[in-house]
């Protein structure tokens, strides 16, 4: 089921009230102006020190888990990893075509229980689309569950839709949270899956005219071969 995001509290005004309410008290018991002041400024002290080793956490949780690198992946490079990180807990993952997926990216399996994956790698919220056509995509594969998995978050419209529909939001948080859980020799390489991607996406494009390479099959076995053949004839081995 979908769940909401946390708000963030206003740490700042929650300070800012806290320091105030100190400096009060402190005069309201016949303290000095500077006593009090004293007395603010150590309560801002404690927490932006507090702030600050949270912030450290933080970001040794986002390195850890590789967000970084899944940052700066494209869509395809993100269904891949996806893929690889299912798998290594557990379930049987095939990543769908990128064209005709029937709104499913990935599907999911584990003790005949299936499940649809739609998988947003964005630089911004993920709004209801995403759900609309990963439920469509339910009856298609005859899956039991539907998943949404973004690097990000989801609109407040998302969330309901999800909500009413029985979809699951895996957000930006709960992404890391999965990563960080798991055993770090079973977490896929970001970085090497950013890599790998690239290096096959470069073998779809012919580096004479920069029209589709395709697999085709020769008298020495498989090879990429130029889409505009006969006009053009490079190859490239598998």
């Amino acid at each position: 089921m979908a769940r909401r995001r946390k708000k963030q509290d206003p740490v700042g005004k929650i300070v800012v009230g806290i320091a105030m309410l100190v400096f009060l008290y402190v005069i309201s018991q016949g303290g000095s102006l500077e006593s009090a002041g004293i007395g603010a400024g150590l309560v801002v002290g404690v927490a932006i020190a507090i702030m600050f080793i949270i912030y450290q956490i933080q970001s040794d949780r986002l390195k850890r888990s590789g967000m970084n690198e899944i940052d700066q992946m494209d869509g395809i490079q993100f269904e891949r990893y996806l893929g690889l990180l299912f798998r290594s807990q557990g379930y049987q993952a095939q990543v769908t075509q990128a064209s005709g997926d029937f709104g499913a990216d990935l599907v999911l399996e584990k003790g005949g229980h299936k499940t649809v994956v739609q998988a947003k790698r964005y630089s911004k919220n993920v709004g209801i689309d995403a759900v609309q056509q990963v439920v469509a995509s339910m009856k298609h594969y005859k899956a039991a569950e539907a998943w949404v998995v973004t690097n990000r978050d989801y609109t407040e419209a998302a969330y309901k839709l999800a909500e009413s529909n029985g979809v699951r939001l895996i957000n930006r948080q709960q992404l890391i949270e999965m990563i960080l859980k798991m055993n770090p020799g079973a977490v896929p390489n970001a970085k090497q899956v950013r890599a790998e991607a690239a290096g096959s996406a470069r073998k779809r494009v012919c580096d004479k005219c920069g029209s589709a390479m395709v697999k085709r099959n020769g008298k020495h076995g498989e090879f990429y071969g130029c889409s505009g053949y006969p006009a053009c004839k490079h190859t490239r081995s598998l």
